[in-house]
């Protein structure tokens, strides 16, 4: 069984369309801010909610027949096109978090994979042409099957985790040498290279196939690596986090959400969309699941990247030479 969406979203017209897949789970999370079940997560899940907001998305997945399919209209009503969301029977996939008290440390309490454990991607023939494409951080075996059925879209990016860099290496090896642009964080990226040193490990990372290299560090933003250097933006300073489980997908959809929209890969247009990531990611953390995402609007993500500029922004003295005081 399929879940197909319908109507007109938010994604407007000229933006070309934005492939995912990925997990679509239910989650049970514990936050010093409380704690909820059944929350609608996954990777899948969370990237489309923020990538929805600048273009058409195509997601592909797969729950079980416990899964409450009505908690994704809001994605429905955002051109996101579930026709690729395969409903099996069994158990939807479902994770357990628990976040400590400065929410940058958590301990997973159980993992069960349901339907998910026999996922092999399917990707619809409507779906091969995405001139987008994002991985989340599956098997890379899965992601290699991915990869074979898609056709040359304008940029192809995947995520990955440390279980993939220790346990399969050498298939996630291959995957990276395959795509343009890589998403992960500061852990990983240090873990896959070796190197302890950031700025090294991207660089390492880079000369194995992705020409951009984006590395999330949570609270603190995010380095971005392409062929004219490093970019570093800053996080955005938050007053209350609530949940940040899907930070990190919303940062990546917020980033391939705005490549997609301006339709460019160049420098510039890089560094806009890294701002807008982690627009989208500190989004993500004002409530539990993607149910910030439901109600958020286009003008307060552009209010909060207008915002990041003020962050950073300061005057050089003219007179380099005059002491400063």
């Amino acid at each position: 069984m399929n879940v197909r969406a319908t109507g007109n979203g938010a994604g407007g017209t000229g933006a070309g369309s934005i492939l995912v897949v990925g997990s679509v789970a239910l989650d049970e999370i514990s936050t010093p801010a409380g704690h909820q079940e059944d929350v609608v997560g996954g990777t899948a899940v969370n990237f489309s909610a923020a990538a929805s907001l600048f273009a058409p998305v195509q997601l592909v997945g797969v729950i079980g027949d416990d899964y409450p399919t009505g908690e994704l209209d809001f994605l429905r009503r955002r051109s996101v096109d579930l026709s690729g969301l395969e409903q099996r029977s069994g158990r939807s996939f479902r994770w357990g978090g628990l976040y400590h008290r400065d929410m940058n440390t958590r301990d997973t309490t159980f993992t069960e994979l349901g339907v998910f454990a026999d996922f092999h991607p399917t990707i619809p023939d409507a779906f091969r042409s995405a001139p987008w494409a994002f991985l989340g951080a599956i098997d890379p075996a899965l992601q290699l099957e991915v990869l074979d059925q898609i056709e040359s879209p304008v940029l192809a990016a995947c995520d990955t985790m440390n279980y993939w860099i220790d346990g399969t290496p050498e298939r996630l090896a291959d995957v990276i040498a395959r795509i343009d642009l890589i998403t992960l964080n500061d852990e990983e990226a240090k873990q896959l290279s070796g190197e302890h040193n950031l700025a090294r490990a991207a660089r390492w990372i880079q000369s194995r196939g992705p020409r951009h290299v984006v590395i999330k560090k949570g609270e603190h933003g995010a380095v971005l690596l392409t062929s004219d250097g490093f970019f570093i933006t800053p996080g955005f300073p938050l007053d209350d986090v609530v949940d940040p489980t899907g930070a990190g997908d919303a940062f990546a959809g917020g980033l391939i959400g705005y490549l997609a929209r301006c339709g460019s890969i160049a420098g510039p247009a890089l560094r806009r969309a890294v701002v807008y990531g982690c627009a989208l990611g500190s989004f993500a953390c004002e409530a539990f699941g993607a149910r910030r995402m439901v109600t958020l609007t286009m003008a307060e993500v552009e209010d909060r990247v207008r915002s990041f500029g003020t962050l950073t922004r300061f005057d050089v003295p003219a007179d380099r030479g005059k002491t400063l005081r």
